[in-house]
């Protein structure tokens, strides 16, 4: 069992003041409550349901950190889909509609009044049993952020080094360099200008899910098809092995060449997914499934699509060999290649 409570030490490695941080998640203990920490670090703030969409919180979330190299001690208790946020320059703006319901900060809604601010994310879970915690890329490239976990038992630390300092920089310029390279120029739209000067006047990149609809669907279209029609004419005849690192096992498929599906024997079918499935991993054919075993399955048949591992191997996950066809979410190659340790979902 764990603690009803969690130290949350908030490091300041940025090389200003002006650090801000939020958290937010629904609290276990009351009912999956909405929660947000108020900014003495310490106190609760369930919000009541408000009158009128983006009303404004009632309370002070934004918890400022000290000077660079400080350290800010916040307790959190048991939260599930909580996030820890963190901005730079200026607290962000979340908003309450009713129910209640949190309006979080996006990097795809041009009006939304955080949109200019330099901000990022860690994700996490604390339950009664467990502690969840992740960095993520998925949507969006735009502070380095790392994790270090420390358990009260002893042994050793983990840690998620994340990206170095400047590192934005690095994944705009090298997504720049890929448009020119292969005349893709949804690599270079994902680039959003802005940001300060040393990490080279880029305000973030976006991931491609989120330039597809940043750009009302027009980036990307049809850059996976080519890809995709390759897959499905090897695998009509011959066996695809995917590996559900769960109970199911390894399950087998192949295209079926009278509708085209790739089957399962379990009766499990995908069609062929669009370039905008593949990026999201949860639209078309990689759509949310009740059927637990699909779930499996899909999220390791879109992770080799976008590492574009299925000409390769007749086996998924793969052999760890990722990215090395011209048609692959070079995006994730680049977070990955920058990234100081390899660790983080893109």
């Amino acid at each position: 069992m764990t603690s009803p409570t969690l130290q949350v030490n908030l490091v300041n490695a940025w090389p200003t003041t002006g650090v801000y941080a939020f958290i937010t998640g629904l609290a276990l203990d009351n009912n999956n409550a909405l929660f947000l920490l108020q900014a003495d670090g310490r106190t609760p703030y369930y919000p009541t349901s408000p009158s009128s969409i983006g009303s404004p919180l009632q309370a002070n979330c934004a918890i400022a950190l000290g000077a660079p190299g400080s350290t800010t001690t916040v307790t959190i208790p048991h939260l599930a889909g909580a996030r820890i946020w963190f901005s730079i320059g200026q607290p962000l703006v979340f908003l309450l509609n009713p129910g209640p319901a949190l309006v979080e900060p996006s990097v795809s809604n041009p009006s939304d009044p955080s949109i200019g601010i330099e901000w990022d994310f860690a994700e996490l879970t604390y339950n009664s049993g467990q502690l969840f915690a992740n960095i993520t890329y998925v949507d969006f490239v735009c502070l380095p952020i790392s994790l270090t976990l420390t358990s009260k038992n002893g042994g050793a630390a983990q840690h998620v080094s994340g990206m170095p300092h400047g590192s934005r920089g690095t994944v705009c310029d090298a997504l720049r360099a890929q448009s020119a390279a292969d005349g893709e120029q949804g690599w270079a739209s994902l680039v959003v200008p802005g940001g300060i000067p040393e990490q080279g006047a880029y305000l973030r990149a976006l991931s491609p899910n989120n330039g597809i609809v940043t750009s009302g669907g027009q980036a990307f279209k049809g850059y996976y098809e080519p890809y995709v029609q390759q897959v499905w004419q090897k695998y009509t005849g011959t066996g695809l092995s995917v590996d559900t690192q769960a109970q199911w096992g390894d399950v087998q498929a192949e295209v079926n060449g009278g509708n085209n599906l790739l089957t399962f024997p379990s009766g499990i079918t995908y069609a062929q997914p669009s370039t905008a499935d593949i990026f999201s991993c949860s639209s078309g054919s990689f759509a949310a499934s009740s059927n637990i075993e699909q779930g499996a399955i899909t999220a390791r048949l879109a992770a080799a699509f976008n590492r574009s591992t299925l000409l390769e191997t007749n086996e998924v996950p793969g052999n760890g060999v990722y990215y090395q066809n011209a048609i692959t979410n070079h995006y994730s190659r680049i977070v990955h290649q920058t990234n100081l340790d390899g660790r983080g979902y893109a």
